[in-house]
């Protein structure tokens, strides 16, 4: 028992999780009896549904009250290009999950109370309005992310004029609230080995198989930013073929992103890109750490696609107007992902909530998010941190031209 403990100890989380599905597909196929196994799942769900608002909350706040301003104008127009990027890349999730609607698995008791929602627009910006406004404690009780974020935007450019000291503890906090998720997305390998389970004792493998639909998508989505509407927003900016900057941000950015399935990780490698391409190293020293935090289009790939799925599966009708304020919403929420593996998955709740969508069944998407996470988180990281070096190259291979300056591609 010792030497099998040992050996589980030595593996990597991915090929953990790898063996928790395996284990919960077999399970679920030769003994469906055996319920109880579900358990698993739906403690690794009660976990991440305790944990996600304080962790938005103290995450954002602490982000704010600690930003500090740009170095120039070259800094803007990285900053601008983050939030085009990002926004944009929500927006063709939403086209691509209209045009290939994909429904989940969800529980059957859940969705009858899901379809209690409303789709009219001006209700949906009622209940959004007020939900801004709503008691702070009560927000994180209920899980009222719509709440948490305004209180933590609000809160966090309070504490902005606060002492170094404050902010400092702020981050600690931050850092301990980061860290219980760690520990929690370190179970995820029993817990996902118990949705699995659930998901095939109660749906069967058809069931199952949506969720490589869904990955299909959420991939295809990433794929098209990539390789399409980033080299658009890059030509736009540079005024020349861009696909040699793309394939080297990357060649040298997304692989090592996509193994390591952490921007935060990727920094140093995005460091030596941006080095490597001569860049300004006061922009570059500022530019790729905010980028790891704030430039996200992989999670807002994610979170819309995610909580569009939930949408589909409960039979919503969403007009065009709901469509843009979640992708507004959605690319906002990105920015505050925690750095954390899976950290876009949990916001997801934030999105679903415009819909109306229980806290219930969006952690249930949350929990098929970390089923296909070993692919998706992967794939997410692989472009948020090559996007990180791509943009901050844009922004001052356009000033280079402005100035005279050969391009070094």
């Amino acid at each position: 028992m010792k030497s099998i403990f040992k050996a589980w100890t030595k593996l990597g989380l991915i090929q953990r999780i790898l063996i928790g599905m395996v284990l919960g597909l077999i399970l679920g196929i030769t003994m469906p009896q055996f319920t109880a196994i579900g358990i698993l799942g739906n403690m690794f769900v009660g976990a991440l549904k305790a944990i996600a608002p304080i962790l938005v909350f103290v995450l954002v706040m602490s982000s704010l009250a600690s930003a500090k301003s740009g170095t120039g104008s070259n800094m803007k127009s990285v900053i601008l290009l983050y939030g085009v990027g990002t926004l944009a890349s929500a927006l063709i999730a939403v086209l691509v999950n209209n045009l290939v609607p994909v429904s989940i698995a969800l529980s059957a008791e859940l969705e009858v109370t899901g379809t209690e929602v409303t789709t009219n627009i001006a209700e949906v910006l009622k209940t959004l309005l007020m939900n801004l406004v709503t008691n702070p404690v009560s927000a994180l009780y209920n899980a009222n992310y719509i709440g948490v974020l305004s209180w933590a935007v609000i809160l966090g450019i309070a504490l902005k004029s606060t002492s170094d000291g404050t902010k400092k503890t702020l981050s600690d906090i931050a850092d301990a609230v980061s860290q219980v998720v760690k520990w929690v997305i370190s179970c995820a390998p029993f817990g996902i080995l118990g949705l699995v389970f659930t998901t095939v004792a109660e749906t069967g493998i058809a069931g199952f198989a949506t969720y490589g639909k869904l990955l299909i998508v959420l991939v295809s989505c990433m794929l098209g930013v990539a390789l399409i509407l980033n080299p658009l927003i890059v030509f736009f900016t540079i005024k020349q073929n861009p696909y040699p900057l793309v394939f080297k941000c990357l060649r040298e950015s997304a692989i090592t992103a996509f193994f390591t399935r952490s921007s935060a990780a990727n920094i140093p490698v995005n460091m030596e890109l941006c080095k490597s391409l001569g860049l300004d190293e006061d922009t570059y020293s500022v530019s790729i750490p905010l980028g790891a935090t704030i430039n996200m289009a992989g999670a807002a790939i994610t979170i819309t696609t995610m909580s569009l799925a939930a949408v589909h599966t409960l039979g919503i009708s969403v007009d065009l107007p709901t469509m843009i304020i979640l992708s507004i919403l959605a690319s906002v929420a990105a920015a505050g992902t925690s750095g954390v593996a899976g950290g876009s998955l949990m916001l997801i709740p934030l999105a679903c909530s415009l819909f109306g969508i229980s806290n219930d069944i969006a952690m249930q998407v949350v929990g098929i998010g970390f089923i296909i996470g070993v692919i998706q988180d992967s794939c997410e990281t692989a472009l948020n941190s090559s996007t990180d070096a791509l943009f901050t190259a844009a922004a001052e291979f356009r000033l280079w031209k402005k100035n005279g300056k050969a391009l070094p591609l």
